[in-house]
């Protein structure tokens, strides 16, 4: 089973031990003994056993393999939840895109299981990018989804007539009015920097998904006479990482406009009405 290397450090074995189900009912039978009994000495056996238990239990290797593999399902429980709520906010016309993907893949599935038992290692290899592939291309097509759904409601028209309006010069208005002005023209360009920022994602976002739809039905093509299940292999590879370069543009968009300028105690400009305003787009990578 696949881990998690990069979580494992971060696993508090001594935390897990203590909060194992059956330690628990092992103290609460000590503890019961010592109401029963009117004696103290099962709570200082108990205290004696559970010290001897937590220094030796989260240090063997059988016991760490088993806390990851723990919290790998977890993990993998939850991402499958996310995903799952992504694929149910998509479009209809969307979740027939991925349909139609996950088609190619099963008839891939089929061509790879043809192949002679010394040449099943890159069968799996190929299962694990497969389902990788199909993750990623979810998220792509969320994110996809979101970016439309913000050019859509976002009027970009209105928002460069209001900074228009706000350049010109007011020698009349107040200093703390001119501050505020001042303030409000960053916070626009602001948006404006981030609504062709978001047009540009959604560009790459459409084409990288094109890219993935064109390759798997090229290596669905080549796996019915294949020659060489590794090359095809490290083409599914390829295309992982491509996939991954694409999410982590689409996350930029996230890092660069984290920061609003502040308004010294007065309230943003309103985003327009129906805007989502702060679209949070997809941060989990493909992991096989």
């Amino acid at each position: 089973m696949p881990q998690d290397d990069s979580t494992s450090s971060d696993i508090n074995y001594v935390k897990e031990a203590a909060r194992l189900q059956y330690n628990w009912i092992t103290l609460a039978g000590l503890a019961g003994l010592a109401l029963v009994s009117g004696s103290a000495l099962p709570l200082l056996l108990g205290a004696g056993l559970e010290l001897m238990y937590l220094s030796v239990v989260p240090h063997n290797p059988r016991f760490q393999r088993l806390v990851r593999s723990w919290k790998y399902a977890e993990e993998k429980r939850r991402n499958d939840q996310r995903l799952n709520a992504m694929f149910q906010e998509i479009p209809p016309e969307m979740r027939v895109r991925y349909a139609k993907l996950d088609t190619v893949c099963n008839a891939i599935r089929q061509n790879y299981g043809r192949l002679s038992s010394t040449s099943q290692i890159f069968a799996q290899q190929m299962e694990d990018r497969l389902r990788g592939l199909l993750q990623g291309y979810v998220r792509l097509l969320h994110a996809a989804w979101q970016h439309r759904e913000y050019l859509r409601t976002t009027d970009l028209n209105l928002v460069q007539r209001e900074l228009a309006q706000l350049q010109k010069p007011q020698d009349s208005d107040a200093p703390r009015v001119q501050e505020i002005n001042r303030k409000r023209v960053e916070i626009l360009n602001k948006r404006i920097e981030k609504f062709t920022k978001i047009r540009e994602n959604c560009a790459v976002i459409d084409a990288q998904c094109a890219a993935v739809e064109d390759v798997l039905g090229l290596i669905k093509d080549q796996s019915v006479t294949m020659r060489d299940p590794q090359q095809l292999s490290e083409h599914l590879e390829g295309l992982v990482h491509d996939v991954e370069q694409t999410e982590e543009t689409v996350r930029e968009v996230e890092s660069i406009f984290e920061n609003v300028p502040e308004m010294g105690g007065i309230a943003p400009l309103p985003s327009d009405a129906g805007s989502p305003g702060g679209v949070t787009f997809p941060r989990n990578r493909i992991r096989n």
